[in-house]
This record gives C-alpha cells, structure tokens and sequence, in this order.
C-alpha cells in the first residue's frame, strides 16, 4: 500500500512485508520430470561440443559446452541429455538450452567434492556461481577493481517477496558459515550483513557488522544500501563494484557456506509463488524446474492471456512460456488473471508530478521519459540523468498517463550498452 504524508510535503512511500507478519510456510516440491539449464554461450560448434544429445549426468556435474568457454551451469538432477538448443534471453541475448530428463535413481557427483576439501576462491568460481542466490564471484577476481567490503544483503529486492526474509529466519547459520568462507576465499576482512530495522533483534554474532535500513521500499536496492548502510554515494555510471563494494545475497551466502560445509553444491531455491488470488506461498524447488511442473502441483491454472511474472511487481519480467524454468536468480513467481493485469498506454505525459515527488534519486523523470519515448538514448543519459536511475519501477506504479516508463528505461540502457560495445570493438 502506498502511504503519503498528511499535509502532502514528504515523499511517498512504499512499505515491504512486516516482521511481525506470518511467513508462509515452505512448501518442498520433489525432483521434476525434465530440468532446463542455461548457460550464457552460444551453441554454434556443434561439432566440439563436450555435450551431445544421450550423455548421462549426475546431481551436481559441472556442464561446460566447450573447452574453452568460462560459462557452465551445474546439473540439479541426475539422467540423460534430451536436447541442446540455441535459446534467445531478455534483449535477444543468447544462450544455450539443455534439458535433462531426470531418472528415478539420483547419484552425485564428487568432483567439487574433492576440490572443497582446500577451498579457494578458483574452485568458487569453478563450481558455485549458478549456486542459489547466484552470487558475482567475479567481482573478487578483478585486479583493477580491488573488493574492500562486501555486503551480504539480506533485504528482498521487491514488493511481496518474502525470499530473503525466510533464509535469514530459517538459514543464519548457514549465512554465517558462508560469511566465513567469503572472508577466506577472497581476503576481504569487512563483511556487513544489511537487513530491514526491525529484523536486527535477535540475530546475534554472525562474523560480520550488521547494519539496518528502512523498511520502506527500495532500500535493499545495493545503491541505496551503499548510501545509507555505508555513507557511500554511487557516481551514476559507476557501480558498486567500482567503488570497492561487492553484494552477495543472503541466500548465495547460505549457499556457499552449506557447499563447502557439506561438500555438495545445494540445487533448491527458494522463492515466492504468488497465486491469483493475491495468496503467497513460499516454495522450494530444485533449480532447473520448468514453471509448468511448480503450476501443477501447486494447483495452479492458467488460461488465456493470464500473465507469468518473473520477480517482485515492480521490477519483474513477463515470462510468456510454460517451459520456462526456475533460475538460479528465481526469488518470486507472480500468476496474474487476465482480468488484473494492469492497463498500459501509450498516452503522453501530463506532467502531474508524481514520479518526480516518488523518485528515490530525484531525476526529472517526467523530461527524462519524453527523450525516451522518441529513442533519443544518449540525450536522455547525457542531459537527464538516465544513469542514476535505480530501476526501482516506481515511477510506472504511479504514473497517472500508465507510460511504461521502467520498460523504456531499460530498454534505453541496454542499447546504450550495446552501442558502447560496438564502439569499442573497432577501436
């Protein structure tokens, strides 16, 4: 619910999910049928491919599709390679599509079982980063951007999602053996654990400092957190990484902890199935899962032009099949009715005001969005502050004329990037 001051003159705001309010309760779901992955690579030599169409995997294999290629993805199941495809991601990335179809007998494999018995951050890097949580390791592995702080962010990123709340409730010890190995893994001494105020009280000693942000939305956003948490401002067009500072989820963080406590990469993520109905649901399912599976067993129906959301509903992505799988980034699945998705237009601004007085960064966002509208990125960034925004989504949530103004946002940054990267391949 949207709050505002009583005589008007302070910012909106939007609160997260109390404390004090009830956590669903989690709900396991069994092995799939058929498991997804994706690795970030093209699939364009078949013939040298390390992976062909009939190889048996195992729970926890380590899958790379050539021999040069840094990009992998860890096998959640056990069973045969059913096909490999060239699959096209957000923005016309493209990645690689291998589905597995999962056998009755699961066995396990002891290659990065062997490697953590002497963790280092290469056998990190080689095995957990398609962990639950998904942390950037490579943050820490860059010469010319020294880590001097990392923050493990406990706060959910978006509106009704519960995900980072229940591993911090129900996983600190593994946050905090996690916490310890990070330290020695990259040599970074200050870890700050960041979570809502009036989560603090009772967490006790967990290796690092714990700090408390607001609980009103977007203060788990990294930037806002290196801002109040740190007393660091982000230039706009640098990052967080540029100044010193690398963010690992609270859930990555349980991740690596129980990986190399156990010896066994964890493959469940937990996230958030949010029904028609509004009804919240906190869910466990092995990474890989197509979303046509979870629907099933949690007796949910779809019918035509219902909406699949993936993320929080401010910031989520629509997914528009079945086959879609959890990933390992997956913290909220949102089914909407046809009936509730929100109208969008295309109907000019009428300079109300309200995204510039919701703003968390205050850019002119009303000026901004014109230049946007019109595909002039470069003036948009130049002139209007296109790389301050957050992307927090607020600005659509209130805006009166329904402009989808997060999406344009995105879109602009992305061709920015895209352009930036062609300029500097013909240098």
């Amino acid at each position: 619910m949207i709050k505002k001051s009583f005589i008007g003159l302070s910012r909106p705001w939007l609160e997260y999910q109390k404390p004090g309010q009830r956590l669903p309760g989690m709900q396991t779901l069994s092995k799939p049928e058929q498991a997804v992955l994706f690795l970030e690579c093209l699939y364009d030599r078949k013939d040298t491919a390390l992976l062909k169409v009939g190889d048996e995997v195992k729970t926890g294999q380590r899958l790379a599709l050539y021999e040069d290629s840094e990009a992998y993805a860890i096998s959640t199941v056990s069973g045969t390679i059913s096909s490999i495809a060239q699959f096209t991601g957000d923005f016309g990335r493209p990645w690689t599509e291998i589905s597995i179809d999962v056998s009755g007998n699961e066995s396990f494999d002891d290659q990065f079982t062997e490697a953590s018995q002497a963790p280092t951050l290469e056998t990190a890097l080689s095995f957990l980063q398609t962990v639950p949580g998904k942390p950037a390791l490579n943050a820490f592995s860059d010469p010319d951007k020294p880590i001097h702080t990392i923050v493990v962010n406990g706060v959910d990123q978006d509106l009704l999602i519960t995900s980072a709340h229940y591993i911090v409730q129900n996983r600190i010890e593994a946050i905090k053996k996690g916490i310890k190995v990070l330290k020695d893994l990259t040599g970074v001494e200050r870890v700050v654990l960041v979570l809502p105020n009036d989560v603090i009280q009772g967490i006790g000693s967990t290796g690092s400092e714990v700090k408390g942000v607001p609980t009103r939305y977007p203060s788990g956003n990294p930037r806002l957190i290196m801002q109040d948490a740190l007393g660091i401002v982000v230039p706009a067009g640098q990052t967080c990484e540029d100044m010193g500072v690398a963010f690992v989820s609270a859930e990555a963080t349980a991740s690596i902890g129980e990986a190399f406590d156990t010896g066994r990469i964890p493959v469940e993520k937990s996230f958030t199935l949010i029904k028609k109905d509004g009804s919240a649901a906190q869910v466990s399912a092995r990474v890989g899962t197509p979303i046509r599976e979870i629907f099933n067993r949690c007796d949910i129906s779809l019918n035509d032009r219902d909406r699949i959301i993936f993320g929080g509903p401010m910031t989520g992505k629509a997914i528009y099949t079945e086959d879609y799988p959890v990933m390992p980034d997956t913290d909220a699945i949102i089914v909407q009715d046809s009936d509730d998705i929100p109208y969008v237009s295309d109907y000019p601004c009428i300079n109300c005001g309200e995204c510039i007085r919701i703003c968390p960064v205050n850019i002119p966002v009303n000026m901004l969005v014109r230049f946007l509208e019109a595909g002039h990125y470069e003036e948009a960034a130049e002139e209007y502050d296109l790389h301050s925004c957050i992307d927090c989504g607020l600005c659509s949530f209130v805006c009166v004329a329904k402009i989808p103004i997060f999406q344009y946002i995105k879109l602009a940054k992305y061709e920015l990037d895209r352009l930036n990267l062609a300029e500097a391949s013909n240098d």
